[in-house]
């Protein structure tokens, strides 16, 4: 749970802050989420409101949700509660209020639900609670709009909505179909970013490799040429503003691998996220997830060899209904094969209103899901160790993420914030948040490097 703080986002001054109506904001949930949060921000910001520190004092509380998961609904309603009890006047937005009546019935005094992407819906709400007192002398927004991430790196979300069909997923009911965002309209956010002082764009969506299907890859005028809203076309120009991009969230479709060989360029960072989820046919086909019927493994093996450097990031459930033994056997084996860099699991968890609820297939014990867990993250950080011994005596770029004099944390090429590894610097001067350095890799364990500033 993120709560946002004022000093993030450029307190006003005195004067200004005696007046200004006040809005303290909680953002839960994924990326995308946050990337909400940062325009509704941006929007109450720019109408002059001030962002609290605390729920107490603050004129309204606004709390974006997340309603993936049975646990991510239970997060959010215990965060609902507490700025209930903390302050009295609540609005809620996010997935979670696209069936709003589960939080009417725990909280009937909310002032207002919305969906997610709701942003009109949810000034129309902060209006009518505690109308704005505009000065323009005073109420600045930066013209790259609030950001709630640091100033080095931030989200750009490329489109809303999935036309992937799931059957553990509720996205597509709570946030709809594909909707992409204009090339140019993307191009321009992201060079925006970039002046601001952005080292790193993470380019983010519910299926990035899908961008642009909706608008029949339709055609804009960038920089005096035309670029495609395809994901090909959007990478290549992303690649050219002088930072590092980083792609989220990409299926394993045919047209991707002529991004990596923007990648192999070294244009576009040497890194995939993609949710593969399971490995073994009958699980996949039960998920119906969109590309099982690829050869992935003979597609990564490829891609390695256009981009040696790739890495490889992934999620995968275990525990999934009608998952057996030997579903589980084939998907440890294919790690082993496929030797992905990062990798995260999570026991299934059923969701409500879910076609895998429906499907009639047998429910996996709890007690089997835990021990199927633990068995699969032994065996990848076995795996993961492993492919970070390589990096041993090798000199890599490393963007810092946090300083401390001469000590610092930082990430390679290979590794996303929040997500994924770190990287431990010591150096002889000192850096700031935001450098990229040169690091000589001394050691590594099972999920982080250890260097020297060189």
């Amino acid at each position: 749970m993120t709560d946002i703080q004022s000093a993030a986002l450029g307190a006003p001054s005195s004067s200004a802050a005696e007046s200004a109506p006040k809005i303290s904001f909680v953002s839960l949930g994924c990326p995308k989420a946050l990337v909400d949060s940062e325009r509704i921000v941006t929007h109450l910001r720019s109408e002059g409101y001030e962002i609290a520190s605390k729920h107490d004092g603050a004129d309204v509380v606004i709390v974006n949700t997340c309603g993936f998961l049975d646990s991510a609904k239970a997060e959010s309603l215990q965060a609902i509660g507490q700025a209930m009890k903390e302050n009295g006047r609540v609005i809620v937005t996010g997935c979670m209020g696209a069936e709003p009546e589960q939080i009417r019935e725990a909280f009937p005094d909310v002032l207002a639900i919305t969906g997610p992407q709701a942003y009109e819906s949810v000034m129309t709400a902060v209006h009518e609670a505690v109308p704005p007192r505009h000065d323009p002398f005073v109420d600045l927004v930066p013209p790259q709009g609030v950001k709630l991430t640091p100033r080095h790196y931030a989200y750009l979300k490329i489109s809303e909505g999935c036309n992937n069909r799931c059957t553990f997923c509720i996205i597509p009911k709570l946030r709809g179909d594909l909707v992409s965002r204009p090339v140019v309209d993307v191009l321009r956010e992201a060079e925006r970013l970039v002046k601001a002082g952005v080292k790193e764009l993470l380019v983010i969506s519910q299926d990035t490799s899908a961008y642009g299907l909706d608008l029949k890859y339709q055609t804009g005028i960038w920089k005096d040429r035309e670029v495609r809203a395809r994901f090909f076309d959007l990478a290549e120009a992303l690649g050219e503003m002088g930072v590092w991009v980083r792609m989220h969230y990409v299926y394993p479709y045919p047209h991707v691998d002529e991004v990596i060989g923007l990648m192999a360029e070294g244009k576009v960072l040497p890194y995939l996220d993609i949710p593969f989820q399971h490995a073994a046919p009958p699980v996949l086909k039960a998920m119906r997830r969109p590309a099982h019927q690829e050869k992935t493994l003979e597609r990564i093996h490829r891609w390695r060899e256009i981009c040696p450097d790739l890495a490889v990031r992934s999620t995968f459930i275990v525990g999934f209904p009608g998952e057996t033994e030997e579903d589980f056997e084939y998907l440890l084996q294919w790690l082993t094969e496929a030797k992905l860099e990062r990798v995260g699991c999570f026991k299934y968890e059923p969701v409500a209103g879910a076609t895998a609820n429906d499907l009639g297939l047998p429910a996996v014990p709890p007690e089997v899901q835990e021990r199927r867990w633990h068995r699969f993250m032994a065996h990848q950080q076995a795996i993961s160790a492993r492919l970070l011994q390589r990096r041993v005596g090798k000199r890599i770029p490393v963007i810092v993420d946090e300083t401390q004099g001469t000590v610092a944390k930082g990430r390679s090429k290979w590794d996303a914030p929040e997500i994924d590894g770190t990287v431990h610097i010591a150096s002889r001067r000192p850096i700031r948040a935001g450098e990229i350095v040169t690091v000589k890799v001394d050691r590594a364990d099972a999920y982080d490097l250890y260097g020297t500033v060189v």
